[in-house]
């Protein structure tokens, strides 16, 4: 599995996991409700994804095995992560978490001390156990409840980074 930068040619794939992450995974959250789900999926479309792509200050990664996007997640400039999702056919493989590390390390990169983000009901457990913490009462939006969360970013996350050391000289580079 690679993570890497999305490109425009990934954003209808991209829009596929975004969208059926939502619908099947996130039950919890939309109770199958179609008018819940109809304004949580309004802005996935492959037009909106890949005008995400193109927009400066974001940086939407994606993961991908075999040719596939198995998981989609997006960080701004400021460190609010705004997107972490994942087929529902490659959970239970690290896919999302190792995502989650990625966008950190992009947050830090562009010389962030923590992350924001709101969580899903689905996912407030995931984002607990990878050290985030409630910033106050959850919120409403699309019809859910979310959790406002952040963590502050430690500078061993750097161990995703691009930047790796020479071993004969020890320099980054």
């Amino acid at each position: 599995m690679e993570i890497r930068d999305a490109v425009a040619e990934d954003a209808p794939a991209a829009c596929q996991v975004l969208r059926w992450s939502i619908t099947q995974l996130c039950p919890a959250d939309h109770r199958n409700d179609p008018k819940i789900l109809a304004r949580w999926l309004c802005n996935k479309t492959p037009e909106i994804v890949a005008s995400w792509i193109a927009q400066a200050g974001n940086s939407l990664l994606v993961a991908v095995e075999d040719g596939s996007i198995l998981a989609v997640g997006l960080v701004t400039d400021e460190g609010k992560i705004t997107l972490n999702y994942l087929s529902p056919d490659a959970r239970f493989r690290g896919i999302s978490r190792a995502l989650l590390g990625a966008l950190e390390v992009r947050a830090i990169e562009r010389g962030n001390a923590r992350c924001t983000l709101t969580s899903s009901e689905t996912a407030h457990r995931f984002y607990l156990s990878a050290g985030y913490s409630e910033d106050g009462p959850p919120v409403r939006q699309f019809g859910t409840l979310s959790y406002p969360m952040s963590k502050r970013l430690a500078v061993q996350n750097l161990r995703f980074s691009r930047r790796r050391t020479c071993p004969r000289t020890g320099r980054s580079g």
